[in-house]
């Protein structure tokens, strides 16, 4: 029997990208606080038995719809509660996400530009660091993706069937993170229709269908919420929303530019390539330059909205990794196919930001190993910073050879772009990132793990399933919650940290707190004791008799 040939492709990619994606995955403790917050919320949900609401430390937790979550439970029901199944949804996102590129590209132009651009997002090094965490913004992407996808597609042909789709997937972009996955698809489509003199986009017939398809997908969990009579969880989570572009939530500010040195830097190499592919996307037929259009818009919308958003962080722009590749895509197909010419200033920035990524890799463990040298060097260093960096963790001295992937990369694409054919040079710069990707995530995210907040996750471990209340002071955490095995209290007073820190407890009380803030807690609270010290933690006890 014939077997279709991209069948076989379809086999290769998913092959792949699960060997990608999947090994080594639950290797690291999760970071706090995304990676924790939603497992915990998942282990949380697991041990009350309810999977209607979502909670953090057994209470209502208004930030967060449940899909993503749901899909942390169902994980967890089979691999049990652990690292692993906290971050394999990711992984499974991973092997969708290319399986969805490698065919929209295929339908778009041919098989040739759908493995260019599977290859572009998979290689490049934020896409490829994604599917191996615990973070909701793949899946969440990915909707909203298929959703603007879907509704192009409508356009094209008019037909039910799209519209329903690109309906279904924004509703389950809601459903994962928020309505801001609406006024994404709102703005983009709404941005379209200008740049399209106002022309019709939607009839009334289909802009009906999507709106009730939208309300019964995207509102699911709200209905749902309502139906129980819990109003409050509704306004609360519509405040959060309003918050969050309107201040530094948790302190999460950054400057002006901050996601277009992101995405440079962190969808290298494709982001290069895509400045200039955003040119050559004109010279296209009728049909891909409708489509690049799209692209164009929805990467503006991301960038710009949040931009605007005073909440910086490194994942709000993760959306604009699908119109980055794809204008990747489009610049290398058009180079092989001799349509365009790779620009000189194209070739000085990838080495540029190569080597900068290089430089990084490479002089990381040697600030490990000479860290008690070199933080004398810095007399203005708070104490909790410098107490992290002064850990004790094992650098071999061999980690900066995971650069030399990159840099024999970068020097074989500096010499075969000069030759035919160019995309060659491409296709082993991406190959060699993806690698040294993989490959630092082995040998360096445990180290800095350790780093971070090693000690703190050692002395919550250290608590697991003991009868005794945990909680930090002066910083946020939900390490103590999920590496500790917090079960629901039936003393409602444990909840609030002043009882814990002064009034009469029942049982033992231990605390974490940085040791910046250790003394004015044992000034205010003198029943606390010290513990230890260790890495820039402070680990404090209050004992009930």
């Amino acid at each position: 029997m014939k077997v279709d040939k991209p069948l076989l492709l379809n086999i290769f990619i998913a092959s792949g990208a699960f060997l990608l994606f999947v090994p080594f995955i639950g290797g690291v403790h999760l970071f706090d606080w995304d990676e924790i917050n939603f497992a915990e919320s998942a282990r949380e949900m697991i041990v009350s038995g309810d999977y209607l609401n979502v909670q953090i430390n057994f209470l209502p937790f208004w930030e967060k719809p449940p899909l993503f979550i749901w899909m942390q439970v169902l994980s967890m029901k089979i691999f049990g509660v652990n690292e692993f199944a906290a971050r394999i949804p990711n992984a499974v996102c991973g092997i969708v996400t290319l399986l969805v590129l490698f065919n929209i590209g295929r339908r778009l132009i041919n098989k040739k530009f759908g493995l260019i651009w599977t290859l572009t997002y998979a290689c490049s090094i934020l896409p490829f660091l994604y599917f191996k965490s615990g973070i909701i913004d793949p899946w969440f992407n990915l909707f909203i993706f298929l959703g603007v996808h879907q509704f192009i597609i409508y356009r094209k042909n008019n037909k039910t069937l799209p519209v329903f789709l690109s309906s279904c997937f924004i509703g389950l972009a809601i459903l994962t993170k928020g309505p801001v996955a609406l006024l994404v698809f709102m703005l983009t489509a709404g941005i379209f229709w200008i740049f399209s003199r106002f022309k019709k986009i939607i009839t009334i017939k289909h802009l009906l269908i999507f709106t009730i398809t939208l309300m019964i997908t995207g509102g699911f969990w709200f209905i749902l919420q309502m139906a129980n009579g819990n109003f409050t969880i509704i306004k609360d989570f519509i405040v959060y929303q309003v918050r969050l572009f309107q201040t530094e939530d948790a302190g999460h500010g950054g400057f002006f530019l901050y996601h277009f040195i992101v995405l440079l830097i962190g969808v290298f190499p494709a982001s290069l390539f895509a400045i200039q592919g955003f040119t050559i996307a004109k010279q296209n037929n009728a049909e891909m330059k409708d489509y690049s259009r799209w692209m164009m818009i929805l990467f503006w919308v991301v960038l710009v909205l949040f931009t605007i958003v005073r909440t910086k962080i490194v994942h709000y722009s993760s959306l604009c990794y699908f119109p980055l590749t794809y204008f990747a895509a489009l610049l290398l197909y058009g180079i092989s196919e001799k349509k365009a010419v790779l620009s000189r200033w194209v070739i000085y920035g990838i080495v540029s930001v190569g080597v900068f990524i290089i430089l990084v890799v490479a002089i990381l463990p040697v600030l490990g190993i000479f860290n008690h040298k070199i933080l004398p060097l810095f007399p203005k260093i708070d104490e909790y910073t410098k107490g992290i960096l002064m850990a004790e963790v094992n650098w071999s001295g061999f980690e900066p050879l995971v650069a030399l992937v990159l840099v024999t990369g970068l020097i074989l694409f500096f010499i075969l772009q000069k030759k035919q054919p160019v995309l060659r040079g491409a296709v082993v710069l991406f190959i060699s990132t993806g690698m040294a990707v993989y490959l630092t995530l082995l040998t360096y995210v445990g180290k800095i793990e350790q780093y971070s907040q090693g000690a703190a996750i050692e002395f919550f471990k250290s608590l697991k399933d003991k009868d005794v209340y945990v909680a930090t002071v002066g910083y946020k955490s939900y390490a103590q919650l999920f590496y500790a095995n917090k079960v629901p209290q039936g003393n409602r007073l444990s909840y609030d940290k002043e009882w814990l820190l002064s009034g009469d407890i029942d049982k033992d009380a231990y605390f974490a707190c940085k040791v910046t803030s250790r003394d004015a807690i044992l000034k205010i609270y003198p029943g606390v004791k010290v513990l230890y010290e260790k890495n820039g933690y402070v680990f404090l006890i209050r004992n009930h008799d």
